[in-house]
């Protein structure tokens, strides 16, 4: 039997020997995320991403630094899915001091398993806004939960299905609290009545583990900590950890601007009019390529933010009208339509009230004028085009002069816009005399002789 060489023997007994038994790596720093602004579909592609790096690039612990006003609902399931997933401990970090985690960020911060906050910073606000418009739930309830809409089926569908979303957020939160073994009472609290606590506050009360002023004073307050990851307690060895901040990509950056639903509407309105040029004016490529390029995009982005149906398909017919009038030519009439559609549309898109993802109203505005500006230049165009002589096809033969290229009495041949007709006349026509077309009868021109008095 074959032995192996000392070489490869040592490599594996080195490897069975430097073989970690518990889910945190022997090796590595603690890989920094910040999530900063409102939580969106960027934010949560980033920290997934940012989370298979921590997992494959061997850190120990992976922290989540926030200050948020927090952001869609969507995306923080997903994030917090992506922490509760993780096979190294997460730490929840309200950093630097004047921050807060609102909203979202309560939710992801109770997810970790580390709970951290810096001095003056603030959490809670957690009460979900309902969805296509409305006031916050918590909002007009008083501090006694007098106004609070009760269980027994009595109020309007829409105070039933605002007492549904919170009930499901409350019960969110709390399975929440009880997994990681934090103040689910408050939790709860913070989402039925919008309640907040400052650092101090959150601490004294057990929704954090500890307040740092920075992340070194975090890696040393955490360190020897037991926490529990993927159902196995694991002890943190976190003092004088390296640090690695992972900025955020261009891929990151690229899905933030997309994203945003001002930027969305604009380049849908600029693949709109880039393939309306093209169609109007074939093989110019470039509007038609941009055209096609800036709708996919616009597209991609409200495929992944929260839309209200009914306004992305009065924002298609508002198009749909636009491109029509571009053809039909109803003098204004579609275009108009189109218009009014367009920005009814544009109002009522989002389908959520978080501010950071709203529409702004002077750029609907805006974008309502240049398109009624735009219309109105091609109804004036088409208006002047009707009252112009044609300059092309029969009827612009009638009237036109030419020159006789033989002489005839009443049938012969005679040039006119550099092409030899048929020709009759009632009078006769001498080889090179001036003639002017009377009228046309299929490739036969009526005509008649100039004469020097004419």
């Amino acid at each position: 039997m074959d032995i192996l060489p000392p070489r490869f023997a040592l490599a594996i007994l080195l490897a069975l020997v430097g073989t970690p038994t518990l889910a945190e790596p022997q090796a590595g720093g603690a890989l920094v995320m910040d999530i900063e602004g409102a939580i969106g579909p960027a934010t949560a592609d980033y920290v997934d991403r940012g989370m298979a790096r921590a997992q494959s690039g061997g850190f120990r612990v992976a922290i989540l630094r926030m200050d948020t006003p927090g952001g869609l609902d969507s995306s923080m399931r997903a994030i917090v899915h992506s922490i509760l997933d993780a096979s190294i401990p997460v730490v929840g970090y309200v950093a630097p001091s004047g921050s807060r985690a609102a909203s979202a960020g309560t939710y992801i911060l109770y997810a970790t398993q580390v709970a951290a906050m810096a001095p003056a910073t603030n959490l809670g606000a957690a009460t979900p806004v309902q969805i296509g418009g409305g006031l916050p739930f918590g909002a007009g309830s008083g501090p006694d939960g007098a106004n609070e809409p009760k269980d027994d089926g009595s109020q309007g569908s829409g105070t039933a299905m605002e007492h549904k979303l919170v009930n499901d957020a409350a019960a969110y939160i709390r399975g929440l609290a009880k997994f990681r073994g934090r103040n689910a009472e408050w939790a709860e609290d913070a989402v039925r009545s919008g309640a907040s606590l400052t650092a101090e506050e959150a601490l004294a009360k057990g929704v954090i583990d500890l307040i740092a002023p920075d992340l070194d004073a975090l890696l040393d307050g955490i360190d020897g900590r037991q926490v529990q990851v993927q159902g196995k307690d694991l002890v943190l060895h976190t003092r004088g950890l390296p640090l690695v901040v992972l900025t955020p990509d261009w891929r990151t950056r690229l899905l933030a601007t997309l994203t945003d639903p001002n930027v969305a509407l604009i380049l849908l309105l600029v693949g709109v009019y880039g393939l309306i040029f093209e169609l109007a004016n074939p093989g110019s490529m470039l509007p038609g390529v941009m055209g096609a390029v800036s709708l996919l995009l616009g597209l991609y982005a409200f495929a992944v933010l929260p839309v209200n149906y009914a306004g992305l398909a009065l924002i298609g017919l508002g198009i749909a009208f636009m491109i029509a009038e571009a053809f039909v030519a109803s003098f204004g009439a579609l275009g108009i339509g189109g218009v009014i559609a367009f920005v009814v549309g544009a109002l009522m898109l989002m389908d959520t009230d978080e501010p950071a993802f709203q529409l702004s109203l002077p750029l609907v505005g805006a974008l309502a004028v240049l398109s009624a500006g735009f219309f109105f230049t091609l109804l004036t165009l088409l208006v002047r085009q009707r009252h112009q002589p044609a300059v092309s096809g029969v009827q612009a033969l009638i009237g036109a002069q030419g020159v006789a290229v033989e002489s005839f009495d009443q049938c012969g041949r005679v040039r006119v816009e550099g092409e030899i007709w048929a020709a009759r006349s009632l009078g006769p026509v001498q080889v090179g005399q001036s003639i002017r077309v009377r009228a046309v009868e299929g490739l036969t021109l009526d005509v008649e002789p100039i004469t020097k008095e004419d």
